[in-house]
């Protein structure tokens, strides 16, 4: 009498002992691995959590104003006036008339009148401008100062008048050379003449600086 598996029509025979003792290795491992997570899992969920102190930041406080110190007025003197005596004026004592027998004249006294009397003028001094020429000659070259080759220039202070006549003349800076400086005066004297400067209207007395110039290429 035979005890053999019967097979499976696929010719596949199946151990079910090899399949019982997986489940039960199985079963183990996972009964094992609950019991090892079990007290992780109790002290996860029993943890206590940790609070921080949450520090406060303090804000500066601001200073009290210091009040300033108080101002030590003091009063201010008063100047007391104290009269001054004037002195009066003391009478004139006339002298008395001598009587004589010499025979006089009836002497006459001068009247009064109410016209005052006119103070007199004051002339205004002369300004500085600058002036317009109306006549400006050159001047005549000196002999002497050609023979010697002097040339140069020289600047004149003029003072013109209400008609643009030159009424003084001054050497301001000199050439170098006195035959020049001569010449170029005594022609802007004589010869010269100006638009007289202008104030308020009116023409006045000016003073102007005038260069003249003596080139020996110009002759």
């Amino acid at each position: 009498m035979s005890f053999a598996r019967p097979s499976s029509p696929s010719g596949f025979h199946p151990d079910t002992v090899r399949i019982v003792a997986m489940s039960a290795t199985i079963a183990l491992n996972t009964a094992a691995l609950v019991a090892v997570m079990r007290p992780m899992v109790a002290q996860i969920v029993t943890a206590t959590p940790v609070i921080q102190a949450i520090h406060l930041i303090d804000h500066p406080v601001e200073p009290k104003p210091i009040p300033p110190p108080p101002i030590d007025l003091k009063p201010v003197p008063v100047a007391h006036h104290v009269p001054t005596a004037t002195a009066r004026p003391q009478p004139v004592a006339h002298p008395a008339a001598v009587p004589t027998n010499e025979g006089s004249a009836p002497m006459t006294v001068p009247m009064a009148t109410d016209t005052p009397t006119a103070a007199p003028a004051v002339e205004a001094a002369p300004v500085e401008a600058k002036l317009a020429y109306v006549a400006a000659p050159a001047p005549a070259y000196p002999r002497a100062a050609m023979q010697r080759h002097l040339q140069g220039t020289v600047t004149l202070r003029v003072l013109v008048d209400e008609t643009g006549k030159p009424v003084q003349v001054d050497i301001e800076r000199s050439s170098g050379h006195t035959l020049l400086d001569t010449a170029a005066r005594d022609q802007v004297l004589a010869a010269w003449r100006f638009q007289p400067a202008q104030a308020g209207g009116h023409a006045v007395r000016a003073w102007a600086r005038i260069p003249v110039t003596f080139d020996l290429r110009t002759i």
